[in-house]
C-alpha cells in the first residue's frame, strides 16, 4: 500500500516536472512580454517585474488549461475572434510602448515612490490581458501537448492538473529569475542610463505592437513571424 502511494507521488512529480519544462519553453523566449517585464523591473523594482510576470504566467495557464481539457467552446470563440484580439493586443502594445518612451523614471526614483498593492495589481492585469490577447498561445499549447505526449499513455484529470501546475510553476520561476537578475543590474545603472533604456524599450514595444497589427493583414501575415 505504502509502495503504491510512493509510486503515485513519484508519478505526480514527473508530470509536474514535464509541465515545468513546457512552462519554461513558452516563457523563456523574450518577446514583447519579456521586454515589458524587464522594463517594469528596471523602472519599479524586482517585485513589480515578478508580479507582472505572474500575470503573463497566469494567462499562459489559462490557455494551457483550455488546450489540455479541450474546451471546444472557448477554443472556437478564441479562433472566431482571433484577428480582433490580435489587433486589440497590438494597439495596447503601441499605447504601452509610447507611454514607456515618454515616461521619465528620474521623477519616480527621486521621489522614492513605494510600490502599492494597486500598482502591483495593475502590473499583473496589464501583462495578463496583453498575454491573453495573443490567441496563438492556445494553438502552441495544443501542438506541444499533442506532440510530446506529456500526459502519458492514459491521461486523466489528475495528470492533466499536475502538468498544468507545472506550467504555472515553470513560467513563474523564469519570471522570478529574470526580474531578480535584472534588478541586480538595475542598482548599478546611473539614472540617465535608465532613461535611455526606457526610450529603447518603448521603441521596441511600439514596433512590436505595429508588427502584431500588420501580421493580421495579407501580404504581411506571410512575411512576418508570429508575434508571440
Amino acid at each position: 500500500m505504502a509502495e503504491s502511494k510512493n509510486r503515485t507521488e513519484m508519478y505526480d512529480i514527473v508530470y509536474i516536472f514535464r509541465g515545468m519544462l513546457i512552462g519554461l519553453m513558452v516563457s523563456v523566449p523574450l518577446g514583447p512580454m519579456g521586454v515589458l517585464i524587464i522594463q517594469k523591473t528596471l523602472h519599479k523594482g524586482a517585485l513589480s517585474g515578478f508580479i507582472a510576470g505572474m500575470g503573463a504566467a497566469c494567462a499562459d495557464l489559462f490557455y494551457a488549461t483550455v488546450a489540455a481539457f479541450g474546451l471546444g467552446f472557448v477554443i472556437n470563440t478564441i479562433q472566431t475572434h482571433a484577428l480582433i484580439l490580435q489587433i486589440i493586443g497590438g494597439i495596447f502594445l503601441i499605447i504601452v510602448g509610447l507611454k514607456i518612451y515618454f515616461d521619465n523614471p528620474l521623477k519616480q526614483i527621486k521621489a522614492k515612490r513605494r510600490v502599492t498593492k494597486k500598482g502591483l495589481l495593475g502590473d499583473f492585469l496589464s501583462l495578463f490581458f496583453l498575454t491573453a490577447s495573443n490567441p496563438v498561445t492556445v494553438i502552441v499549447f495544443m501542438a506541444v501537448f499533442a506532440g510530446t505526449s506529456v500526459f502519458g499513455d492514459a491521461p486523466n484529470v489528475v495528470t492533466e492538473v499536475m502538468v498544468l501546475l507545472g506550467v504555472l510553476v515553470g513560467g513563474s520561476a523564469w519570471w522570478y529569475v529574470l526580474s531578480t537578475v535584472v534588478n541586480i543590474f538595475r542598482k548599478k545603472f546611473k539614472l540617465r542610463v535608465l532613461i535611455t533604456i526606457n526610450r529603447v524599450s518603448g521603441i521596441i514595444i511600439t514596433i512590436l505592437g505595429g508588427l502584431v497589427i500588420l501580421a493580421v493583414f495579407e501580404p504581411f501575415r506571410s512575411m512576418l513571424p508570429s508575434a508571440a
